[in-house]
């Protein structure tokens, strides 16, 4: 009995910091208004980079941005002594609120598998932003560190095709919807293989067979059919310069293929790999095709990227294409790496201003959000981060971030662990507790 009152004792003392942190966030998300003084303000728009600069916010939205604003009465005025201020970054496609714990199936949706028996089930229409989750605890890992926003992405896997299902924008501000319009998942090349009986020739005679069904020329009821009647429309939606989708390959020959599949469709899409992409530089500016590059890819990982350069990213903006990042691996458990992928970019010869516009403007333009994302500038979403210090350089620290003008709390499960086992109160005093749990009494 004493060993329960004690667990019990512990775990209302828990929740007493946890009452503070949510009157704490209700009095931050109050405060909507406010001017940021003194900011060295990358815009990442047509302004550039301002000097000394103010930002006025109000009503969630930025209302201003330049030298000598004033601030309404009763406006909050912060003094950002000249340190950088940016839009929240791009998180890049993940799967950030759809995946938990990678090794724990139940907590993973990013994928659908129908298919018996090695058997394919292409479903177009499968949209994984229903199976978002606002409140993982994945958000505000991100958000601590200046990622305001990610795309959501559908990935191919065995039971299923190379068409992996539909995403979208999702801010990480809790809010349980997209905030954009969907986008199409395709995998192609050796990665995709696999999916599409082991060549990828076969990939684009299914490409070509599925866009032959949703054009008529192919009955639906025919035994050669692969669409629902769903799918069929799902991808209706993506012809004729409608929609975007996202390819994933990475071999030149491959690209070359897709521009010329997508031209002769009609199709908008955008590159997500692409580690040889610079050998295509002007056929993908002239396509006004963006590439999502991962700066980290110069090494030859296998057969479809032996060309990997470390300034693919630098090559490709010198032609004129637009240059988004996103990472290979675990990036919904590391999103706060964006900002090295840039950093190494730029070290590779991709101007700064680029190197931000990877992170912000470009992925925003390209995925259908730029009246809202992307930049600072009157009327986007007053979403904001103010820097330690360079925000491409890894030993920069996000101090602030602002959601629709709210100041958010800097706080994850990351920073309550770390302050957690910090203490070093011995377990005498903790009750017989291990220091995993709250410190009796409230000392620390």
């Amino acid at each position: 009995m004493p060993r329960r009152r004690a667990l019990i004792g512990a775990l209302r003392l828990a929740a007493a910091p946890l009452l503070a942190a949510m009157l704490l966030l209700g009095t931050e998300a109050a405060a909507q208004d406010a001017l940021i003084r003194n900011a060295t303000v990358h815009t990442a728009g047509a302004q550039g980079t301002l000097q000394h600069a103010d930002v006025l916010i109000g009503g969630g939205k930025v209302r201003a941005a330049g030298t000598g604003l004033t601030a309404p009465a009763g406006v909050e005025v912060i003094d950002a002594q000249g340190r950088p201020l940016t839009p929240t970054l791009f998180a890049g496609i993940t799967e950030i609120g759809l995946e938990e714990v990678s090794g724990e199936k139940a907590t993973v949706d990013q994928a659908l598998s129908l298919g018996k028996g090695g058997e394919m089930s292409v479903r177009p229409e499968f949209d994984v932003t229903l199976a978002f989750n606002p409140e993982s605890v994945v958000i505000p890992v991100s958000r601590i560190e200046g990622i305001g926003w990610t795309l959501l992405g559908a990935n191919a896997t065995q039971g299923g095709s190379l068409i992996g299902g539909q995403g979208a924008v999702v801010r990480l501000d809790g809010g349980p919807d997209a905030v954009g319009p969907k986008v199409l998942f395709v995998k192609l090349g050796g990665d995709a293989s696999g999916l599409t009986g082991g060549s990828r020739a076969g990939q684009w005679m299914l490409l070509d067979q599925l866009i032959d069904e949703v054009r008529g020329r192919i009955a639906p009821g025919s035994h050669a059919a692969l669409l629902t009647p769903a799918g069929r429309a799902a991808l209706a939606r993506y012809l004729d310069g409608s929609g975007r989708v996202v390819v994933q390959l990475h071999r030149a020959a491959d690209i070359r293929q897709l521009l010329r599949w997508a031209g002769r469709h009609k199709v908008r899409v955008a590159v997500a790999g692409g580690s040889e992409a610079w050998k295509l530089a002007p056929q993908l500016a002239a396509a006004r095709v963006p590439v999502f590059v991962d700066p980290l890819a110069n090494l030859p990982a296998d057969f479809d990227q032996i060309g990997a350069s470390m300034d693919n990213a630098a090559r490709l903006r010198a032609a004129g294409v637009s240059v988004g990042f996103s990472q290979a691996g675990d990036a919904s458990h590391h999103a706060r790496k964006m900002r090295q992928l840039a950093g190494n970019a730029v070290a590779a010869g991709l101007p700064w201003e680029d190197g931000l516009a990877g992170l912000t403007r470009v992925p925003a333009e390209a995925f259908g959000v730029a009246d809202q994302l992307g930049r600072i500038a009157p009327g986007q979403r007053a979403d904001l981060v103010l820097w330690s210090g360079d925000p491409l350089e890894v030993n920069s620290v996000a101090l602030r971030v602002w959601m629709d003008g709210k100041a958010i709390p800097m706080r994850s499960r990351q920073t309550e662990l770390r302050d957690r086992y910090l203490r070093t109160v011995p377990a005498a005093e903790q009750g017989g507790l291990p220091r995993a749990y709250p410190p009796v009494g409230g000392v620390r």
